[in-house]
């Protein structure tokens, strides 16, 4: 009894030491809130790991970033090889290259987080990317998250840059070469381009500054934008809430899916053990970017087969294909097929995916947040421009290797680079066309199954002599996520007379909002199957029409 006393005590003793505590820190910090995020529903769906696999890329890029600068040196300063690798002894080459033949062969661990760091950085892009994609097929950057979205396609862009720099830093002959390249991309810009590159480079192409001036960019100011950018980034993912698949019990107004601890804050944990082991397993097994295979760079000198790494492949693809047009205005030179295919289109194309979401909402009736996932199919205008887009980034992508591509297969590469041309115009046209027929010829076999319900593959015979096949209604969960489409709607056009006064702007948006709409199939209006989605726990939120 008294040690059962003593016990009790010694519980209540702790329970207020543990309140008091929880109330100091309270006072202190956002606890109690914190405990709010913890059980904060996330998504269980595999899509929605993709921009955790970029959080965790960029995580392992830091790590071994801060590795790697403890040993680099950027100087451009010239001195004369004589470290461990001998085929180079007595070479002359920079310090920055030969910093990176140090981290290679003589710091313990240095080439095996070199290439680790190699792998991430291409990782890191490709996730983006395709964390992208899903978020435009799946309208995901529709209103509350137009800014998340602005923030993202801004991140995709220094991620690009800081690619580029890192890219660059060996000095070596590749590396160079890409240098060179983009010394020529800002030599093209009508009027300031000259000066611009003069100042990049410290005076004359390849200069004495642009490798510590890439150095401070790659270690410095782009990862503390890129780490600042994906805090907010993830506040506004927290406060905006996720979004999500169709299905019963989803609605704009809630979110269904795991709590962030444990369930979901284990699942992560999971995934990022996994990426780094991958990225521990292609940094020892995957040679990646050999620099002393090129040797140091040397102006006079270019390699064999240079291609950039992938990210920066559309780029070269465009230079690659632009004909060669040049103006020459009062003594000056204006090189178009440098300035359009590097400049231009990018500036052009990153225009775009900053104001699609406005556009969209622009030719849309509708105004209210959504945070339900769209079905590809459904937005079947929008999802056969994101095909016509990636169609013409593969083409510009396969044309940046056409001299490799010409060579292995044995082809004209003068025939090979008409044929990318014309393919860079024709391609995107037929991805957006047959896109757009398979999106509808999908929305018509949705509204087939509802109207007639499952095939089971069994025919029968009626009495009369007739075949006819069974079918079988739709399950509940499959009839909800049909019934439950928010179908987009175009701007109700005003009669004849109306329309032919209004100004031009608005005549505009009224008929690409048709464009935009038009052909969308309507479900088919089955009372009863409404009546039975309807039934299942958190029925359709939408219209259903």
């Amino acid at each position: 009894m008294v040690f059962r006393k003593r016990t009790e005590r010694l519980g209540r003793r702790l329970q207020g030491a543990a309140e008091k505590g929880f109330r100091r820190l309270d006072e202190r910090l956002p606890a109690a809130s914190a405990g709010k995020l913890l059980r904060k529903a996330f998504p269980d769906h595999w899509a929605f790991l993709l921009g955790e696999l970029a959080l965790y890329s960029l995580l392992v890029l830091v790590l071994t970033g801060v590795f790697l600068a403890f040993f680099f040196d950027p100087s451009m300063a010239e001195i004369t090889y004589h470290g461990s690798y001998r085929p180079l002894h007595g070479t002359r080459m920079t310090q920055a290259y030969a910093s990176t033949l140090h981290i290679s062969f003589d710091v313990r661990g240095g080439l095996l987080l070199r290439q680790v760091h190699h792998w991430a950085a291409l990782t890191f892009l490709a996730s983006i990317g395709v964390h992208m994609l899903r978020i435009f097929f799946t309208g995901a950057f529709r209103r509350p998250r137009e800014g998340n979205w602005l923030i993202g396609v801004t991140l995709f862009l220094l991620a690009l840059l800081e690619g580029f720099c890192g890219y660059s830093l060996p000095d070596d002959l590749l590396s160079g070469t890409g240098l060179r390249t983009a010394d020529t991309i800002i030599g093209s810009i009508p009027v300031v381009g000259t000066y611009l590159s003069f100042f990049s480079f410290g005076g004359e192409f390849p200069g004495n500054d642009i490798i510590p001036r890439l150095y401070t960019l790659h270690i410095l100011l782009v990862p503390g934008l890129l780490i600042g950018l994906v805090t907010v980034h993830l506040i506004l993912v927290v406060y905006l809430k996720h979004t999500q698949w169709r299905g019963p019990g989803r609605t704009n107004t809630n979110v269904i899916g795991q709590p962030m601890f444990p369930l979901w804050l284990t699942k992560s944990t999971g995934l990022l053990l996994i990426l780094s082991a991958v990225f521990a397993v292609l940094g020892a097994v995957g040679q990646i970017n050999p620099v002393w295979d090129y040797g140091p760079f040397q102006a006079d000198q270019v390699s064999t087969n240079a291609q950039p790494d992938w990210y920066v492949g559309f780029l070269e693809g465009a230079l690659r294909l632009m004909p060669p047009w040049e103006t020459n205005l009062w003594g000056h030179t204006v090189m178009w097929n440098v300035f359009i295919p590097a400049v231009a289109l990018p500036g052009v194309l990153f225009g775009v995916l900053y104001a699609y979401p406005f556009f969209e909402r622009w030719v849309t009736a509708d105004r209210g947040e959504l945070h339900v996932c769209d079905r590809p199919r459904e937005q079947h205008t929008r999802t056969a421009l994101g095909v016509a887009a990636i169609c013409f980034y593969a083409v510009l992508q396969l044309a940046g290797g056409n001299d490799v591509i010409a060579f292995v297969f044995g082809l004209s590469i003068n025939a090979l680079t008409w044929v990318l041309r014309a393919a860079v115009v024709v391609v995107p046209l037929l991805g957006f066309l047959v896109t757009k027929w398979l999106c509808l010829a999908l929305q018509h076999r949705d509204r087939e199954r509802l109207a007639e319900g499952e095939e089971t593959g069994q025919v029968h015979q009626s009495v009369y002599g007739g075949l006819y096949e069974e079918h079988r209604p739709l399950p509940a969960a499959q009839r909800y996520s049909a019934l439950a489409r928010q179908a987009p709607r175009a701007l109700e056009a005003p009669p004849a007379e109306v329309a032919e006064t209004l100004p031009r702007r608005q005549r505009l948006r009224l008929a690409l909002s048709r464009w935009y709409y038009r052909d969308q199939v309507a479900l088919p209006p089955v009372r009863q199957q409404k009546q039975q989605a309807a039934a299942v726990p958190g029925g359709p939120g939408a219209d259903g029409s």
